[in-house]
């Protein structure tokens, strides 16, 4: 069971989307990781939404004109996914055992986009290897983009994955780091309890 499950219990895809939803009907921008994105590969590029969630970040690349696919292990989340974007691709997976081949899927993304707080809320132990496969579906070149808490003010848990322990996994995994934000605006980052991290295979 990973942190996001203990959390959760794997039942809130509804609450959770229904929030996103009231803030964005207040007027707030939802899109920043979408964006983001765009600026990073070309419009038609091939993108895995890992920890894809209710869809949100996936369905509004889609709508930019990318290609995707998003993977999830929260079924409740993936219901509403599904419920919103039939057409795309949601497959109920764990990270850290991902292989697009066996799931019938063509490896070889152009950019793998981690938003959400996907890494800390890992279970404890797998962030290596859910580097690496995640690594492992990129093509040559490829991205990996990934948005995540540091401290108590910026997560749901307690920390326990520090930027130099995850920068550690991307190296061990074949990944160099490229760029560093602060937030999916692409502020720059000086330190601060939130980063975006950009990794190239």
């Amino acid at each position: 069971m990973n942190r996001w499950e203990q959390l959760t219990g794997g039942t809130t895809g509804e609450q959770y989307a229904a929030r996103f939803a009231e803030l964005a009907d207040n007027g707030q921008d939802v899109h920043g990781e979408a964006r983001l994105c765009a600026t990073l590969v070309p419009r038609g590029a091939r993108v895995l939404d890992a920890g894809c969630g209710t869809g949100r970040v996936l369905i509004e690349l889609a709508r930019l004109g990318y290609e995707g696919v998003g993977v999830d292990r929260d079924a409740s989340m993936l219901a509403v996914a599904r419920r919103a974007a039939p057409k795309l691709t949601w497959l109920e997976a764990d990270l850290s055992e991902f292989d697009p081949v066996a799931a019938g899927i063509a490896p070889g993304f152009d950019l793998v986009v981690a938003a959400g707080n996907v890494f800390p809320l890992l279970a404890p132990g797998t962030e290596a290897g859910v580097a690496a496969a995640l690594a492992g579906t990129l093509k040559p070149g490829g991205l990996l983009v990934a948005g995540f808490g540091l401290d108590r003010e910026h997560l749901p848990v307690p920390p326990g994955l520090t930027l130099s322990q995850y920068d550690a996994h991307c190296a061990a995994a074949g990944l160099t780091l490229i760029d560093r934000f602060a937030t999916w605006d692409a502020e720059p980052y000086h330190g601060g309890g939130y980063a975006v991290s950009v990794h190239r295979r």
